[in-house]
């Protein structure tokens, strides 16, 4: 009886070891090589937007109409699907958009940027989910940037009016504005 106790509870020992050694070890999101950040705007009323994005690297590389292409469906960043959250209804370029979670994707030219607000939200960066999954497409103004950015950015600059959205990297930026 007691042989029996003792091959169980090794039996049972030694699967709790394989469990745990293959158990794949936390990966700190700060250590890749497009690491995590967050962009935030608090308005006047108490409306707050986050935007989550990974921040990819230049790296000597062409990024708009390079390994970025033009006229194509963009991630708007790299990892995990570029997160927006609104805890109230706000109007970005003139769209209203309902409080929640989306997801941001972009469409890139020379002149001018399509913001993609996807209702389709906790997905990898990629594939897009297509434009059945679209909320609204909203134009950006797009411009040069005075000196080239290594790190792709989100950032939002407050307004009177609300915030106006920025992304950024390599000699391009895109923006646009989001009001109550």
């Amino acid at each position: 009886m007691s042989s029996r106790i003792f091959t169980t509870c090794l039996s049972l020992l030694l699967l709790a070891s394989c469990a745990v050694a293959q158990e794949k070890p936390q990966q700190d999101q700060s250590k890749r090589p497009s690491p995590p950040a967050k962009a935030t705007c608090s308005m006047s009323d108490g409306t707050t937007i986050t935007v989550d994005y990974s921040s990819p690297r230049a790296k000597g590389r062409q990024v708009f109409g390079g390994i970025v292409p033009y006229g194509e469906v963009w991630r708007l960043g790299a990892n995990e699907a570029t997160a927006f959250a609104t805890t109230s209804a706000v109007s970005v370029g003139g769209t209203q958009v309902p409080s929640g979670t989306y997801t941001l994707f972009a469409v890139p030219d020379k002149d001018k940027w399509t913001l993609v607000i996807s209702k389709k939200t906790g997905e990898w960066g990629v594939p897009y989910p297509g434009p059945d999954s679209d909320f609204a497409r909203v134009p950006m103004k797009a411009s040069s940037l005075p000196k080239p950015m290594e790190n792709f950015t989100i950032s939002f600059d407050k307004t009177a009016g609300g915030c106006t959205l920025r992304a950024a990297w390599e000699t391009t930026g895109a923006s646009v504005e989001i009001t109550r």
